[in-house]
């Protein structure tokens, strides 16, 4: 599915990637995706070129610990609440 629409998901992927200090790859392998595609799917997701599946949101958010609706939350303050609810 392709996206340009301003979609905060990409900016939200990249940030919680980085806090799990994981790779594109890593991530998406942990995902459930074939390592020979993770990379380059990761990077189309962090560059908003392409958007995933819902199935593939649930997987990312999980490894990523961080509640789905963290990846689509458009207010920083809001999002940074949404990302702790999970800690709790």
């Amino acid at each position: 599915m392709k996206t340009n629409d301003g979609s905060p998901f990409p900016k939200r992927l990249k940030e919680a990637r980085r806090i799990k200090e994981l790779s594109q790859k890593q991530l998406g392998i942990l995902a459930g995706m074939d390592e020979f595609s993770a990379s380059a799917r990761m990077n189309q997701y962090e560059k908003g070129v392409h958007s995933p599946d819902f199935k593939t949101v649930k997987a990312l958010a999980s490894v990523l610990e961080v509640p789905t609706a963290f990846l689509f939350c458009e207010e920083d303050d809001l999002a940074e609440l949404i990302a702790s609810y999970k800690k709790g």
